[in-house]
């Protein structure tokens, strides 16, 4: 009897061991549960953790604590602000917050008054460290606010400007001091008046460190012939718009800038003796002829012959016929290595896209707008030839339903085609098409009305009016973000205009929230990857 009693003894303490651990156990939960886990992170691992957060997450993250809110400021490295003239009192506020910004953007409405050059110093005295500065329609900056900018950021990678007016001092300032200088972009510079009496621009400092220059619409581009002469080191060269004769520019460059490797061309006064010019980069990768209705098969006949390294080949004919089956052919025998075409306005016949699509087989993306020569045939022919063809637009060409069923037989790599006002292909055949290969993104606009036609869905894409984008499917959209003094970004969004800039790049994302803000708020971009 004892040990019975013995026994039944130590069950009833271990009974009672096991409701005490169990008690143990909960109250251990419960206690850990309401540990604040967060505020024993480094901040330089919090950091971390708001870089990977959308702009309005990071907005709320910033009201969350004092320490959150600071941590938040100082690791945000991009900013857009509207800069309008009554941003100068908030700015001494606003850079201590975000004391870290290295790419900075100042964007004002054409209607506004915009900055002045009291607002650019005291922006520069506290950001050094920037490397990148966008400039939009501040037009009450002047050259002595670019000069002071310019020794105070000497630092600066990438400088773009756009419809400012300031002139040549300003920009041999940046040039002179800025050795680091890597692109710059120029956009209706309204400073230069007078081209006789202004001063050469550049290169300054920054001759060996230039990669890419931009000018665009420019009345007085030959001040800038001396900066991109000098740029030794120049390996993309973008003009669009200028009026000037750019044949003796192309010319000279080969002599003197070796490195070209990319070269835009858009609505120039430019012959097929700048095109042998230009023919004389071996190197060269990527050509965007667009609108420069001197250029014709010659030309390009002598580019394909000695630019056997060409990627990518835009041509904008402007309906003028100077390029045609001759140039293409060309291209088609010495450019194997070929992976983006685009040809508008240009009347290619079956037998130089027989060539393209037989020789060219790296071809990925091809775009066919404003053809009368391409029909279903040509399509046919493609679609036989072009094997590894990805991604194809076809934009005002007499195309049928027809040659929708070529796409759908054919191209078997195919992952995207858009038909935009093709008068022959009807939204049935885009239907079918979207059946028979449901894999194929099909993106069909046959022109007409949403009344006339409600099944079809109208695109936006296809031909822009200087060319075609192929731009690859984004991984993340930049969003903009903002302070408590700051205007939040899904602030009176509609559904429709969200669902828009999922489509958009970080940096027109900038542009449209910009213009859609009001006037009196304050944008800043979060810590993303990329450009200003």
């Amino acid at each position: 009897m004892g040990q019975a009693t013995s026994t039944a003894a130590v069950a009833s303490r271990a009974k009672s061991n096991r409701f005490s651990n169990c008690i143990k156990f909960r109250s251990t939960a419960a206690s850990g549960a309401n540990r604040d886990y967060i505020s024993n992170l480094p901040d330089e691992c919090l950091a971390l953790v708001f870089q990977s957060l959308s702009s309005a997450d990071r907005n709320r993250c910033s009201l969350v604590c004092r320490r959150w809110y600071q941590i938040e400021g100082q690791s945000r490295y991009r900013l857009s602000l509207i800069a309008q003239s009554d941003l100068l009192p908030f700015i001494p506020s606003l850079f201590s917050r975000f004391d870290s910004v290295t790419k900075l953007a100042l964007k004002c409405d054409r209607r506004s008054l915009s900055i002045c050059d009291d607002a650019l110093v005291l922006i520069s005295a506290r950001c050094p460290n920037i490397t990148r500065l966008k400039l939009r329609a501040c037009r009450e900056l002047t050259d002595s606010g670019i000069q002071a900018f310019a020794k105070n950021c000497k630092s600066l990678k990438k400088l773009s400007c756009g419809s400012c007016t300031f002139g040549s001092k300003g920009m041999n300032a940046v040039l002179d001091n800025c050795a680091n200088l890597e692109e710059l972009s120029i956009k209706r510079l309204r400073g230069i008046i007078d081209v006789e009496t202004a001063a050469p621009i550049g290169p300054g400092a920054a001759a060996s460190s230039l990669k890419t220059i931009c000018i665009k619409d420019l009345y007085n581009g030959q001040c800038f012939s001396s900066l991109i002469l000098g740029a030794k080191n120049l390996r993309t060269l973008k003009l669009f718009g200028c009026s000037d004769n750019v044949d003796k520019l192309l010319q000279l460059m080969p002599n003197q800038v070796t490195s070209i490797v990319e070269v835009h061309l858009e609505m120039l006064l430019i012959s097929d003796v700048g095109m042998q010019s230009i023919a004389n980069y071996s190197n060269l990768e990527i050509l965007h002829l667009l609108k420069t209705p001197g250029c014709t098969d010659f030309g390009l006949v002598a580019i394909a012959e000695r630019c056997r390294l060409l990627r990518k080949l835009h041509i904008d004919g402007w309906k003028v016929d100077g390029i045609g089956d001759e140039g293409l052919i060309a291209v088609a025998k010495c450019c194997p290595n070929l992976q983006e075409l685009v040809l508008i306005g240009v009347n290619p016949t079956k037998l130089s896209l027989e060539m393209l699509a037989s020789n060219c087989l790296n071809l990925e993306r091809l775009a066919l707008c404003e053809s009368a020569s391409v029909g279903d045939p040509e399509i046919c022919c493609i679609a036989v030839k072009c094997v590894a063809l990805k991604k194809l637009c076809i934009k005002r060409c007499p195309v049928s339903d027809h040659g929708m069923e070529a796409l759908a037989n054919r191209f078997p790599n195919l992952v995207k085609v858009k038909v935009k006002k093709c008068k022959g292909v009807t939204s049935e055949g885009g239907d079918w098409l979207r059946l028979t290969r449901g894999s194929l993104a099909v993106n069909l606009d046959t022109g007409q009305s949403e009344n006339e036609n409600p099944g079809v869905s109208a695109s936006n894409g296809g031909a822009q009016a200087n060319g075609i984008e192929f731009p690859p499917m984004p991984n993340q959209i930049a969003a903009a973000g903002a302070s408590t003094t700051i205007a939040s970004s899904s602030t009176g969004r509609s559904v429709s205009f969200k669902s828009r800039l999922r489509l958009l790049s970080g940096r027109r994302l900038v542009a449209h929230t910009l213009r859609r803000w009001p006037a009196n708020s304050i944008q800043c971009k979060s810590n993303q990857a990329g450009g200003v």
